[in-house]
């Protein structure tokens, strides 16, 4: 009993520990279609979408990859808190929608061929919505940091994030890994296209240099070899969003 009381104390107080990076819990997910799935994968993801709002949980964010990373599709599950997600009632209104729609998952089940999961805290989900509502172009960075190099791998986020901002580009939102992937951290940036997406290479060099004392950077070249600085690796995506979901 005592254990299990422990237990749940830290599922109630773990998203206090990352305050710092944003303390919202989503579970994000990596997935490969099989071969020759990929647009019925799809297609039943919209549908379970829907299964998922039945059940009382936010359904995900989808984002297509366009090039970078091998994955087909990122999915991002609003959660909340641990606390919150195994609510026993949450728990047992999620079991009934999968039950009630077991062929369905035993379908998308088939045309996943990799999938990769990781728990993260991230920026509340009211910010992350409206980004994504007004989005149709993706740049996804997945960072894994060099041992003991965690945390001013978030602060380098944060101050490319601050770096953008203070020129007017979209905010960066930086999402820390709790528990699942190998990886630290990922980021996206939220554009209205691709064209909005390359328009920083038209910002003025006094422009830049500017915003780049503001954000802690010494000047914009140092931006590049100081996120080296603390990355053992990274993959980097560019990404559009899956349309509505299916009615079907």
């Amino acid at each position: 009993m005592r254990t299990l009381v422990r237990i749940l104390l830290l599922l109630a107080l773990a998203p206090l520990a990352h305050a710092a990076e944003g303390n919202y819990l989503y579970r994000a997910q990596l997935v490969q279609a099989t071969p020759g799935k990929f647009v019925e994968l799809v297609d039943l993801l919209g549908r379970e979408s829907a299964v998922i709002a039945s059940g009382g949980d936010a359904a995900p964010f989808i984002m297509r990859h366009s090039q970078g990373d091998h994955w087909d599709l990122m999915l991002i599950y609003p959660i909340g808190s641990y606390a919150e997600y195994y609510r026993p009632e949450r728990i047992a209104n999620r079991k009934r929608a999968e039950l009630a729609n077991a062929e369905l998952n035993a379908r998308i089940q088939q045309d996943i061929a990799w999938q990769e999961d990781v728990f993260v805290f991230g920026p509340p989900l009211d910010g992350v919505r409206d980004a994504f509502a007004g989005a149709g172009f993706f740049h996804i960075e997945m960072i894994h940091a060099l041992p003991g190099k965690q945390s001013e791998l978030i602060k380098e986020r944060e101050m490319e994030s601050a770096y953008g901002k203070f020129l007017g580009r979209p905010e960066l939102f930086i999402f820390v890994r709790d528990q699942g992937a190998a990886w630290d951290v990922f980021s996206i940036d939220f554009y209205r296209d691709i064209k909005h997406y390359a328009e920083s290479a038209d910002i003025p060099a006094d422009k830049q240099l500017a915003a780049a004392h503001a954000a802690g950077y010494t000047s914009p070249d140092q931006i590049g070899p100081y996120f080296r600085s603390v990355l053992a690796y990274h993959h980097d995506t560019l990404a559009v969003p899956i349309s509505p979901p299916s009615k079907k």
